[in-house]
């Protein structure tokens, strides 16, 4: 299509003229669904966050202290098994660390989790995760530690404190029952 014809199809009424120029009228819908499309693409464009500068990175990287690796990494004894447990990187995992060594009795709950009341609360930063994964370690409410032996789907929030490395063998240690769990940080 011409910009003399664009101009001309422009200029009369497009339903009157339909039937004389409908090749002219749909490369006319066409542009202007081309165009709507750009003015939308734009605009999702606009909605983006920004991407930080390197400083502002390391800005916030200073002011929220990070986990070093000796302070990531827990322990989970269950009897003569052993799990290492790495710890996600905020406060509520720095806070239940604080707490270590523990030895808690944990109850079976639903035969897919252990649960037990810390002797502190812990800060709250809790979400919903949808999909619960065996070796998961969740802070459900401010108190209440859990270790999860079984994948599952769930509608609860809970607080992800950290994962199991290697959850093989988990559900066996732990088993359907009461048990006592000691954590560690060595």
């Amino acid at each position: 299509m011409t910009l003399s014809s664009l101009r001309a199809c422009i200029g009369q009424r497009p339903f009157a003229n339909k039937i004389q120029h409908p090749r002219a009228w749909c490369e006319l819908r066409g542009f202007g669904l081309i165009l709507g499309l750009l003015v939308l693409g734009g605009a999702c464009d606009a909605e983006q966050p920004p991407v930080p500068s390197p400083r502002t990175l390391a800005v916030a990287q200073a002011v929220a202290p990070a986990l070093n690796l000796e302070e990531s990494r827990m322990w989970m004894t269950v009897g003569e098994r052993r799990f290492a447990i790495t710890l996600t990187n905020h406060a509520a995992a720095r806070a239940f660390a604080a707490q270590l060594p523990l030895t808690l009795n944990m109850a079976d709950l639903n035969g897919n989790e252990k649960h037990a009341e810390l002797p502190q609360a812990l800060p709250v930063s809790a979400s919903r995760p949808g999909t619960i994964h065996h070796g998961d370690l969740m802070l459900y409410g401010s108190s209440t530690l859990v270790v999860f032996y079984l994948s599952f789907d769930t509608s609860y929030a809970y607080t992800r404190l950290g994962r199991v490395d290697d959850p093989e063998g988990l559900a066996q240690a732990l088993g359907q029952r009461s048990v006592r769990i000691h954590f560690s940080k060595k």
